[in-house]
Order: C-alpha cells, then sequence, then structure tokens
C-alpha cells in the first residue's frame, strides 16, 4: 500500500497517551477512532468502521471463549475469596513463607501451572501471591515481574504439552512450504528454542532477583507507592465494604485446594480428550493440537459449578457466592475491555496495510549475518507495539524465513529471532494481555509497571542482541 506508515500512528498514539495519562484506556478508544477513520475518512463511515471492529473482535469465536474465561475465572476467584479458600491458603503458606525470597521462590514452584496459556498460571496464583506480598510488605512490582517472566519465557522455551506449540510449529511449517528443507517443522522449532535468547536471559534475570538479597533502601523508596491498593484510591466506599467482609471470613484453606486441584484435574484431561479426537497418537502430541482456549473455558465451567456445589454443602450462603461471584468477574472488566480494544485496534492496522508496511520497509538486501539482529529488533519494536506474542510472530515468522533463506541464514536461529521478539512484546508492552492481567489482579498501575518491565526487558533484549549478531556472524 502506498501509504501504509499510517498504520503506525494509532499504536504511536496508544503509547504516547498511555505515558502521559498514565491510563491505557483512553489511548485505545482515540487510536482505535483514528485507525478507523484513516481507513474511512468520513464521518458516518468512520464511525460505523469503529463500531465494526469492535463487532467482529467480539464475534470471533477465541476472542469470546477467552473473555468467558476470564470472567468466570475471576467470579471463581470471587467464590473462593468470600469462602475464606484464599484467606486460609495464604494464612496457610504465610506460615512457611517469611521472606521476600520465599515468596519468589514459591512463584517459581508454581511453574507447572505454565502447561497451557501465560493467563491460567497468573489468575491461578496471583490473588495468593498478591495477598502475601501485602502481609510481607514485598514491592508489588518486583513480584510482577517474577510472575510474568516465570511464565511468559517459560512458556515459549517449552517444547510439548503447551497451547503455544501447536501455534509455534504451524507458524513454522505455513512459512516453511514451498521451501527446500531436510528436516521437518518440529525439528526445527525445537532448534529454536537454543536461539530464544531474550527468552533464556529473561529466565537467568528472573532467577537472579529472586535469590539476589533484597536491597533495604530500594525496597522502601518502592513500598509505599506500589503497594497502594489501586482497589481503595479508585473505589473508597465500595471496595472498602468488600474488603472488610472478606477481612471477616474464616480462613478455610479446602476452600481454594479443592477448586484448583479440580480445575487443574479437569483441565489436563480435557487436554488429552479434545487432542485424542484430532487424532493425536500420544499425551503430549493431544496436548499439542488440543483447542487449549476451548479446554480452558470447559475446564474453568466445570470447576465453577462443581464449586458452587462444594460450597453450598459447606453451607455458605447462597446470596453471597453468587453476589462475590459477579464482582469477581466484574473485576476482570478491565482487562477483558483492554483486550477487546486491543483486538479491534489490531484489525484496524491491518486494514491500514501494518504487514505489508513492515514487510517492505526491512528491504531485501540485508547481509546475512545481520538477519537474526535486524528480525528481533524490528519484531521487539513491533511486539511492543502490538502487545502479542502470536501477532508478532504471524507478522514476521514468513519474512524471517523467507529472509534466511535468500541470504543463507541459519533458519533456526532466524526462527528464535522471531521467537524471541514476540517474548519481548507480550513481557514488555503495556498492550500485552500478560501485563495487562497481571497489573489487574496485583492492583498496580498499567504504565507504571510496564515502564517497571520494559527497563529490564531492555537489558535482556540488548544482550539479545549482541548475541544475535555473533551467533549470525558465526553460523554463516
Amino acid at each position: 500500500m502506498e501509504h501504509a506508515w499510517l498504520s503506525l500512528i494509532p499504536f504511536v498514539i496508544v503509547i504516547s497517551m498511555s505515558i502521559w495519562l498514565k491510563n491505557i484506556l483512553p489511548g485505545l478508544v482515540i487510536g482505535l477512532i483514528i485507525g478507523s477513520f484513516l481507513v474511512n475518512s468520513n464521518l458516518l463511515a468512520g464511525s460505523y468502521q469503529t463500531v465494526s471492529y469492535l463487532v467482529t473482535t467480539l464475534s470471533d469465536e477465541t476472542n469470546m471463549k477467552i473473555i468467558a474465561f476470564l470472567y468466570l475465572f475471576g467470579g471463581l476467584v470471587g467464590m473462593m475469596n468470600i469462602s475464606g479458600g484464599i484467606k486460609g491458603f495464604s494464612e496457610w503458606m504465610g506460615e512457611k513463607i517469611r521472606t521476600q525470597r520465599g515468596l519468589l521462590g514459591f512463584i517459581w514452584l508454581t511453574l507447572p501451572f505454565t502447561f497451557m496459556m501465560p493467563m491460567f498460571r497468573i489468575m491461578l496464583i496471583g490473588p495468593v501471591v498478591k495477598s502475601l506480598a501485602k502481609k510481607l510488605n514485598i514491592p508489588k512490582q518486583k513480584v510482577g515481574l517474577t510472575l510474568d517472566i516465570s511464565t511468559e519465557s517459560v512458556i515459549v522455551l517449552l517444547p510439548v504439552a503447551t497451547a503455544f506449540v501447536g501455534f509455534m510449529v504451524s507458524l513454522v511449517a505455513g512459512s516453511m512450504r514451498g521451501l527446500p528443507s531436510e528436516i521437518s517443522a518440529y525439528q526445527i522449532f525445537l532448534l529454536s528454542i537454543l536461539f530464544n535468547f531474550f527468552a533464556i536471559i529473561m529466565l537467568v534475570i528472573g532467577l537472579i532477583q529472586t535469590f539476589w538479597p533484597p536491597s533495604k533502601k530500594s525496597k522502601d523508596s518502592l513500598q509505599p507507592k506500589e503497594n497502594q491498593l489501586l482497589e481503595e484510591v479508585e473505589h473508597p466506599y465500595h471496595r472498602a465494604g468488600i474488603k472488610r467482609e472478606l477481612s471477616l471470613v474464616k480462613a478455610q484453606p479446602w476452600h481454594l485446594i479443592i477448586p484448583v486441584f479440580l480445575l487443574l484435574g479437569l483441565s489436563l484431561f480435557l487436554l488429552w480428550k479434545d487432542g485424542t479426537k484430532k487424532g493425536a497418537d500420544s499425551i503430549f502430541a493431544a496436548f499439542s493440537k488440543a483447542d487449549a482456549t476451548f479446554v480452558m473455558l470447559l475446564a474453568v465451567f466445570i470447576t465453577l459449578v462443581l464449586s458452587f456445589l462444594f460450597y453450598t454443602v459447606r453451607r455458605q450462603p447462597l446470596g453471597e457466592l453468587l453476589y462475590h461471584f459477579y464482582d469477581g468477574g466484574n473485576q476482570m472488566m478491565e482487562a477483558i475491555s483492554l483486550l477487546v480494544l486491543i483486538w479491534a485496534l489490531t484489525l484496524a492496522a491491518e486494514d491500514l496495510g501494518f504487514s505489508a508496511f513492515i514487510s517492505s520497509t526491512l528491504g531485501a538486501f540485508l547481509p546475512a549475518f545481520l538477519t537474526p539482529a535486524t528480525i528481533f529488533l524490528i519484531g521487539s519494536v513491533t511486539g511492543y507495539f502490538i502487545g502479542s506474542s502470536w501477532g508478532t510472530w504471524g507478522l514476521f515468522m514468513p519474512l524471517g524465513i523467507s529472509l534466511a533463506s535468500s541470504t543463507g541464514t541459519s533458519i533456526p536461529l532466524t526462527v528464535g529471532a522471531v521467537f524471541a521478539s514476540g517474548a519481548f512484546g507480550a513481557l514488555a508492552s503495556p498492550l500485552g494481555d500478560t501485563t495487562i492481567t497481571t497489573a489487574s489482579i496485583l492492583d498496580l498501575t498499567l504504565v507504571d509497571y510496564a515502564r517497571y518491565k520494559l527497563k529490564i526487558s531492555l537489558v535482556g533484549g540488548a544482550i539479545a542482541t549482541v548475541l544475535y549478531l555473533m551467533s549470525g556472524f558465526w553460523l554463516q
């Protein structure tokens, strides 16, 4: 497209307004409206286009599965709260976790919960981690960073049994179509894991942060600002009443433990069942082929129904359960609203020729040794703007493999660079669903939290860039 550079304008507006207002929602709304009017400049047609993008987003089956999962999971957490499950489990863990290192170590021990999608684990352990962070007077930004690194950076490095594996392998297979290759797409994917330098570096940074002795000065300087609950500032009357009610509930850890293990058990079983229906001949293959988004929704729905019956048998008042189910779900509406606007904004950008612009500006004459580093840098910038690892991979995988093939660069190295760029965007961007979900659950200001993560992500990105330059030179 002749004016494809216009596709950058909505994203620039979103990022700049978010930094200026320290709130991402107004920027998303304005960015979507302006993007729509760039597609259709007529006043009525532009307004129609804006609503059309929102309707298209909400009509997408996958998007609706994610929205329903978020709301139902929030409702389940609300029921765990009023039944004393989160309070009981937090008190039980609080007896064993007495230091910052202990809490951060506990986050790493929950890595097995990352077997499907990042948001699953964050929503699962987030409320407990938030409660313990407040009790131990630990900066929540640091807790959130550890939670996000141990989630986002791990899931892209797992070779089996995640929803990401099937998507990542399918991208490689689709981009390799028509190109001569002696190894399969899955083998290329396995080799690329070794070259996902950003994810590996961030894992190392996360582990160092976990076991490095905390500085009393930095802790004291961060604590008052970070650990002030947003719900107490923004909703002093409504949230204060609910907080007082929750403080009076009886601590019953089994009211969290049973639903959580029920949810995990159902998720694993349904993943295996769904993958088997699609022709998988092993457990790992079943996990890769299963529709993880639907399985997550189905598992949380069944868990919600059974947990409701369990709490009722345990003499939990029906009115309280229903009220806190809706309250828990409503607390996820901010995250849901942001995701809907981000999805709609992405549709507008694509109609403006975002993919074509990125492809054309790279050029076709890159030196072979510069290809992986260039793909990583441009992909990371794009990933930061769109906040989606899957979106970044979808945009850059065909381009990266084509460039690698034409310049003679190592294809696994270039594929690793593409996956690393998506990991950077998902971790650092204020538009990323991981950042939005963690900030929402931990009651952090989204823009401030994203800025905090960006500083550390840039360190990992700089090291990764050097490694891609060195590897590109050695492997040509």
